[in-house]
């Protein structure tokens, strides 16, 4: 019997074995998703969420399907187009951070994980929206430079925060995997509100080195992706050491043997333990429809073979913990943008934080300028020694609860809420308290789509680990994805003529 291919349902395993037949070339691929980058973000619903595209993207997929001819792939990931969040460093493309001064400026040398990419053969397709890096516009989610970008699931809504335009554009079918970035919420908010599996990695699994960064011994990259496999692949070439940024030492020895891609269980539930945690549900605003389908999400577990404790608790206020617990990248934060400058070639037009950020033309946030104007003693400043004390407590009473219950996972609804509405950051339907405990205590999370509300609102689990425990996030949620059936294409961008056929 003949396969069908469909581009806005393909996974990457479904885009290589079209490759394997002779059915599909990454050229054509590649056309595919201009053709509706196009479509899309230019013109139709003007989605905004491509700032910059690859003008050799074309020619490369040419080069990489001559290579596939001759030699074979290099990886999973060969003539593969990704989504690049405009924090990481591309050669052949401006890096912005969406701000405004920075328009038009390109680095002299790709980002770590780009670099990884490339040399496994992927195709950086384009550079994507995301919340200012450094400005402060009135929109929240938006940047000065690139504006909003529009949920393709609900227009008047954003598709999360900071890796607003890698959600959106996957969630469009613009690439087939993406890269996010992740401070606070920023790969697991966009992934919960486009309909993705997003995995922010334990702290030190993947290499900051060239990438836009607030928060020197916390901040994540990671990968974003429609399935489990695609997010896994993925993670297999950009996780592990990199002498240019020694936080990822903390990695060695504690990766799998094995790839992630092997951690792939369509049975990952039967037998996992997994407490559901009783404090992820007291963060606002609260959307019971949001609440319902968490519970469903949780019942999957059970009715597939786990072991489901509900609730287990830390026996705090979460919220409140979290709130008190000042986060660490707000002493960072200049200290990392000096970093991130300081790698650049001498032509790069700003030399330190101070001239990068103090443009009179465009607002910068309050708490920037104050550091910038009183500089932190990273060394000496006792605040941040407190707040690195409050994260290794909360870290030890996660990883002690998960001891105490012998369990695999912790699970919980990322947000209580669907996608916000686009509007002025400081409305009070704005206003939500985000669960920041992954970040904080650099623990692993996975999120899984859970489906979508009555409005058509997509939202996300959450299965939080033990530090390093990537296989276990990936089996359990192969296991959930092979059970459930939450993916969607928004109706705002439905498939185009020539993305379908049979082979």
């Amino acid at each position: 019997m003949p396969t069908r291919f469909d581009l806005t349902t393909a996974s990457l395993a479904d885009i290589n074995a079209a490759f394997d037949a002779g059915a599909l070339t990454s050229e054509r691929l590649v056309q595919m998703y201009l053709d509706r980058i196009e479509a899309y973000d230019h013109a139709g619903p003007q989605l905004n969420a491509v700032l910059a595209l690859n003008g050799g993207a074309l020619a490369t997929a040419r080069a990489l399907d001559a290579e596939r001819q001759a030699q074979g792939p290099r990886s999973p990931l060969h003539g593969i187009p990704v989504l690049v969040k405009d924090v990481f460093d591309t050669a052949e493309m401006p890096t912005t951070g969406g701000y405004t001064p920075l328009e038009g400026v390109t680095p002299a040398l790709d980002s770590t994980i780009v670099k990884k990419l490339r040399d496994a053969g992927a195709i950086m397709l384009a550079k994507v929206n995301l919340s200012d890096w450094y400005g402060a516009p009135d929109t929240m989610a938006s940047s000065t430079l690139g504006g909003s970008t529009l949920n393709p699931f609900c227009l008047d809504r954003t598709p999360g925060w900071s890796s607003a335009g890698t959600g959106a554009g996957l969630a469009a079918h613009f690439g087939t995997v993406g890269l996010g970035s992740e401070t606070g919420f920023s790969i697991r908010t966009p992934s919960s509100d486009s309909n993705l599996f997003g995995l922010s990695t334990t702290s030190g699994l993947i290499s900051r080195a060239g990438q836009m960064w607030s928060y020197i011994t916390g901040e994540r990259g990671g990968p974003m992706a429609h399935t489990v496999y695609d997010l896994a692949a993925t993670l297999d070439v950009i996780a592990g050491f990199d002498s240019a940024d020694l936080w990822t030492a903390n990695s060695l020895g504690k990766m799998p043997l094995k790839s992630y891609v092997s951690f792939l269980d369509a049975d990952g539930l039967a037998g996992a333990r997994v407490g559901v945690l009783k404090e992820a549900w007291d963060f606002t605003p609260i959307d019971p429809a949001v609440i319902d389908l968490a519970k469903r999400a949780i019942k999957v577990f059970a009715d597939n073979g786990a072991f489901v404790f509900d609730p287990v608790a830390l026996d705090i206020d979460l919220p409140a913990y979290l709130d008190a617990n000042l986060f660490p990248s707000f002493h960072e934060r200049i200290h990392a943008i000096n970093q991130y400058l300081s790698r650049q070639a001498s032509d790069y037009p700003f030399k330190d934080a101070k001239e990068l950020l103090l443009d009179p033309e465009v607002p910068i946030r309050d708490q920037d300028r104050q550091a910038i104007e009183h500089p932190i003693d990273l060394d000496r400043d006792v605040r941040f020694r407190a707040t690195l004390e409050g994260r290794t407590r909360l870290r030890e009473a996660v990883v002690g609860l998960m001891d105490r219950w012998g369990l695999d996972a912790l699970i919980y609804p990322h947000k209580l809420h669907g996608p916000l509405k686009i509007g002025h950051k400081d409305d009070p339907e704005r206003q939500y308290r985000p669960n920041q405990m992954s970040p904080v205590t650099g623990l692993p999370a996975l999120i899984a789509p859970m489906g979508f509300t009555e409005e058509g609102l997509p939202v996300g689990l959450e299965i939080l680990g033990r530090p390093w425990s990537e296989p276990t996030l990936i089996k359990l949620a192969s296991g959930f994805e092979a059970v459930t059936d939450n993916r969607r294409v928004p109706e705002s961008t439905p498939p185009l003529p020539g993305e379908s056929f049979e082979y």
